[in-house]
């Protein structure tokens, strides 16, 4: 992948989301489409999107018995994304069978540990352990699981990497060391993502948000 920033892209309207995408499309490698936008826009929300010629990424982060995952990922097919996320706590079974059900192109990359949560999070939700140790424990499992890789914080990717090498990895919540971190309590710079083995590396607020939305894409893409 030569660029490897994907945008999210959860904007409200859909005709500011195509003139976002449209002015940052030749600084990043492909766009995310989160809960956010599909709840908007649905599966024509996505094709509009599509139209800009770049890579979808659809994170809807599915999560339900395996019968209906699988249903769910036959359903989305059409759209022809190249990135799909479910969450890994979903089990083995779930896993296995949104691979089995997804596209022959598409990704099926799980979600192990929001980067909104922290220590406390777990605690206060009867998980053991450190962050990093859900993490690991949840990124085996999706490998056992034949996922092509897993989405975890850039505090974790540099161990995921060396465990699975030529897994697919996703990390999101990135700021720029000069940007404020906002809801999102386990952040790195894009460049430390991408030198610790991220594949993907998913860049919102700091884009979308910017006064100048196409020079911030660029900071980021010189940054890499």
């Amino acid at each position: 992948m030569t660029n490897p920033v994907f945008l999210a892209l959860d904007v409200p309207q859909i005709d500011a989301a195509k003139a976002l995408a449209q002015s940052v499309g030749p600084h990043v490698g492909g766009l995310k489409l989160g809960l956010e936008f599909f709840c908007a826009h649905g599966p024509q929300g996505v094709h509009q999107i599509a139209e800009l010629g770049l890579p979808i990424f659809l994170d809807l982060k599915l999560h339900d018995i395996p019968n209906t995952v699988a249903s769910a990922m036959q359903s989305i097919n059409v759209l022809k994304p190249a990135i799909v996320t479910v969450h890994a706590s979903g089990g083995r079974a779930m896993m296995e069978d949104a691979k089995a059900a997804a596209g022959e192109q598409c990704r099926v990359v799980a979600v192990t540990m929001l980067t909104s949560l922290d220590q406390n999070d777990l605690i206060n939700t009867g998980i053991g352990g450190t962050p990093h140790d859900h993490v690991m424990r949840l990124a085996e499992l999706a490998e056992k699981s034949g996922l092509d890789g897993i989405v975890c914080s850039g505090q974790e990717i540099s161990a995921v990497h060396k465990q699975w090498k030529h897994g697919f990895h996703v990390v999101p919540g990135l700021r720029l060391a000069s940007h404020a971190t906002g809801d999102q309590k386990r952040t790195v710079t894009p460049r430390e993502a991408r030198d610790n083995g991220a594949s993907v590396l998913v860049v919102g607020r700091p884009i979308s948000r910017a006064e100048d939305p196409a020079a911030a894409a660029r900071e980021i893409e010189a940054t890499l």
